[in-house]
């Protein structure tokens, strides 16, 4: 089982040389224990909006990091394929079509934890019928230690 949590992108600026100490301290953790639940999709988001980034705090190095001790839970794009909403759930859904599978990522991840700064992916992710899923704004909101 992975110490998983999935970040989403408009979270992973505040890791480029963050000023607020909680996001040090949830770096700090990531570096030490933690697992990134992580799709192509979204390192793909990753990589076109941090790869040009010279901070030894950004999403990209921590993924490199993680990919070398073996501590990122790559959900393959079959298994979400294979995820499929059904329709009186998807008439609920608030969140942009393009983070559905981030959706399913979180949900199909570990322990089922996300980051997010958008308000709609959070609301689908903690009121997932059938999973018990908790997405935040910030690290102190979900029980990722």
């Amino acid at each position: 089982m992975y110490n998983d949590i999935f970040v989403d992108n408009n979270i992973a600026k505040n890791f480029c040389n963050p000023l607020d100490p909680e996001y040090k301290t949830f770096i700090t953790w990531l570096f030490r224990e933690g697992c990134l639940a992580v799709s192509n999709k979204i390192l793909s988001e990753y990589h076109s909006s941090f790869s040009h980034s010279s901070s030894k705090t950004n999403i990209i190095v921590i993924i490199n990091r993680l990919l070398i001790d073996g501590r990122l839970n790559k959900i393959s794009n079959e298994v979400l394929k294979s995820f499929v909403f059904r329709k009186h759930v998807l008439k609920q859904l608030r969140a942009n079509r393009k983070d559905y599978n981030h959706i399913k990522v979180v949900l199909l991840s570990d322990r089922k934890l996300a980051l997010s700064l958008d308000k709609n992916f959070r609301n689908d992710v903690n009121n997932f019928p059938g999973y018990c899923a908790i997405a935040g704004n910030k690290p102190s909101e979900i029980p990722y230690n």
